[in-house]
């Protein structure tokens, strides 16, 4: 340990800040943090210490500027951190019309639950989003469960029906229905106009739509049919390409935004680091099929939680 003035001298033991083990004289754990190497005019902004021994304490604010030393080089605490590939926002939606129906019935001794609903879906303009209607004549089911019904179409939407991502461009127009004077509940019809909704979707030809994003390309025009085929092996397409008099080409295409994972890597090696692009959102589309059946393996819908 360095020495600290005069009285440093006493026999005191410092404990190491990332073992933290007891000193032999008994100097309860403390903590000193280094401070950055100090900048050519500046001074290093001192540091307090969490030590408990009141001299040895004293002796360190005195010359807390001396921290650093007393360490046999720069302690640095690593955090672990968890990294994962960007998150892809894909959206499910509905290619055709369909009906849906669900007879809710629970009896558990007491009170029951019962509530049934019938409704059909339809599919909307990409971008119009979702449209509940009531279409109940005769108060075959009371308007105060209505929102019910649709609280538990909404579930739907934010969980998906196929694959887990957010639905949307859906209409939903319930129809027709039966109650009871005792046991219906809002959490009936709520279960009632989820497992209705779920049903008709799949019979809907439901489809996972991805993003379609637009990607400028800048690179030597010698890379130009790697670049182009790279990109066809993403299920890219070359929309255009301009060439300049130094040598350089610019390539316009579409990709979808889930192809350009590690994207950064393959243009570097192609071009050997003298290529970078640019990419912008342009629109949603279909996946294909094994897309999504891939996507959408293992996917399971929760129930209403009563």
């Amino acid at each position: 340990m360095a020495q600290v003035g005069r009285e440093a001298a006493e026999p005191a033991v410092v404990t190491d800040p990332l073992t933290r083990k007891a000193s032999p004289r008994g100097v309860e754990p403390f903590e000193i943090t280094a401070g950055v190497p100090p900048v050519r005019g500046k001074r290093p902004k001192p540091r307090r210490s969490l030590l408990r021994d009141a001299t040895l304490r004293r002796k360190l604010l005195q010359k807390a500027h001396a921290a650093p030393n007393l360490l046999p080089g720069p302690r640095v605490r690593i955090q672990e951190v968890e990294t994962k590939p960007p998150s892809i926002p894909y959206r499910e939606t509905i290619t055709a019309n369909a009906e849906g129906h669900h007879r809710h019935k629970k009896q558990t001794g007491g009170a029951g639950q019962f509530g049934e609903v019938y409704l059909r879906i339809a599919p909307r303009e990409q971008g119009s989003g979702f449209e509940f209607v009531d279409e109940t004549v005769g108060g075959c089911i009371p308007n105060q469960f209505i929102p019910s019904i649709e609280k538990g179409v909404r579930q739907v939407l934010e969980e998906g029906a196929i694959a887990g991502y957010p639905m949307d461009d859906v209409r939903v127009a319930v129809y027709d229905g039966k109650s009871h004077p005792v046991d219906s509940k809002d959490i009936a019809f709520a279960t009632a106009g989820k497992k209705a909704f779920i049903e008709a979707v799949l019979k809907a030809k439901p489809a996972i739509l991805e993003p379609i994003v637009k990607v400028r390309i800048t690179a030597p025009d010698h890379n130009m049919g790697d670049l182009a085929g790279d990109l066809s092996s993403r299920r890219g397409r070359v929309l255009g390409t301009d060439a300049d008099s130094s040598g350089r080409i610019v390539i316009e295409g579409e990709v979808p935004q889930a192809e350009l994972e590690n994207y950064e890597s393959r243009l570097k090696s192609i071009t050997g680091g003298e290529g970078h692009y640019q990419i912008e959102f342009s629109h949603y589309a279909r996946v294909p099929g094994n897309v999504q059946k891939d996507l959408a393996a293992n996917f399971t819908v929760e129930d209403v939680e009563s």
